[in-house]
């Protein structure tokens, strides 16, 4: 059989962005390897942020918020593994879908006009979709998920310092110490791959940034269900499971006969 068809299952690479991952060079069917397997951290994470939102009954808003992470996941898998167009696509469109769904977790609880909110998200999430589909966004579609982040910004730092718990408080600073440090590994991915691909041991740089971004995404996700758990009067606190990971528990008020 042609060797150039062992090394590329998928085909051409149609995909507009590749990282600094050689490609093929551990399975026939996996281009970018470990930028493929660093995801299954947030499978695990998205499942154990499942499992605590659903068993404690928080609101199904926090279940999706979860569930989007995983579906992310699985997105950015088929794209690393093929670096195809239309499942780069399927990476892309599901991060700005997931955004949108943390606005309004965030702003929800403020928001008088309940139905417009979710509404215009949808309509706009839809409708960025199909453009997106079209006419395959590049620096826009970067720029578009960076300003669509910073508005989440103003509503993390005011649930901050209303914020008194201190092991609250910690999660969200390991929120800001993992997207720090994700971004690092983002651009040294891009600024110095040149040189990295000459080393003898490439440090894979943009699969330590999907782990830590995973990681961010479920602090994130812990912290926005502690808040909205002391909103609703549930007396929350943090608990570690495996010694490590946070996890909210709840005390829900006794109903009163």
């Amino acid at each position: 059989m042609d060797e150039s068809v062992i090394a590329s299952f998928w085909g051409p690479v149609t995909a507009t962005t590749e990282l600094c991952e050689a490609n093929y060079t551990h399975s026939s069917y996996i281009a970018e390897f470990y930028n493929t397997i660093s995801n299954v951290p947030c499978i695990l994470l998205a499942l154990i942020g499942i499992a605590n939102a659903v068993r404690q009954g928080f609101e199904k808003r926090f279940t999706v918020l979860h569930l989007s992470n995983m579906i992310l996941a699985i997105g950015n898998m088929l794209f690393h593994a093929t670096l195809q167009l239309v499942l780069q696509q399927s990476d892309e469109t599901p991060m700005v879908w997931e955004i949108l769904l943390y606005m309004y977790v965030l702003y929800a609880p403020d928001w008088h006009y309940h139905s417009t909110m979710p509404t215009f998200l949808v309509v706009y999430g839809a409708s960025f979709a199909a453009l997106h589909f079209f006419f395959h966004f590049g620096i826009m579609f970067k720029l578009h998920y960076i300003g669509l982040s910073l508005l989440c910004l103003p509503r993390m730092y005011k649930y901050y310092i209303q914020i008194k718990d201190r092991a609250a408080k910690s999660i969200a600073k390991l929120y800001v110490v993992t997207i720090l440090f994700a971004s690092v590994c983002w651009v040294v991915d891009r600024a110095f791959c040149k040189k990295m691909t000459g080393w003898y041991i490439n440090p894979q740089a943009h699969a330590w940034w999907h782990v830590l971004m995973e990681f961010n995404s479920y602090f994130a996700n812990t912290f926005l269900m502690f808040c909205r758990a002391q909103q609703l009067g549930w007396d929350p606190c943090i608990e570690r499971m495996f010694g490590f990971l946070p996890y909210v528990k709840i005390r829900k008020p006794k109903k009163k006969d």
